[in-house]
């Protein structure tokens, strides 16, 4: 999977802001895109919310998202929200 960071600073921006920015850069080189799963840190809300524990040091909805075909994942400050797209 490739690693994505993006810091936004100076910018008033939410979850669907940075949803939408990521699923456009996802859409680049794969139009089929799929968004697999997401965190949204301030919320303490993730996709998919049934995969609740931990494997090894990673939460599970992320190795669901790298094991479901995960390509991208974005990281946007700091991972306080990440997306994982196909």
């Amino acid at each position: 999977m490739i690693d994505v960071r993006l810091d936004m600073l100076g910018l008033a921006a939410d979850f669907d802001d940075y949803r939408q920015l990521t699923r456009l850069l996802a859409e680049k080189d794969n139009p089929d895109t799929s968004l697999v799963a997401w965190a949204d840190r301030g919320r303490a809300t993730f996709s998919p919310s049934c995969v609740r524990c931990q494997i090894g040091e990673e939460p599970g909805w992320e190795v669901y998202g790298r094991n479901h075909g995960g390509r991208l994942r974005f990281s946007v400050n700091s991972d306080a929200y990440v997306f994982i797209y196909s």
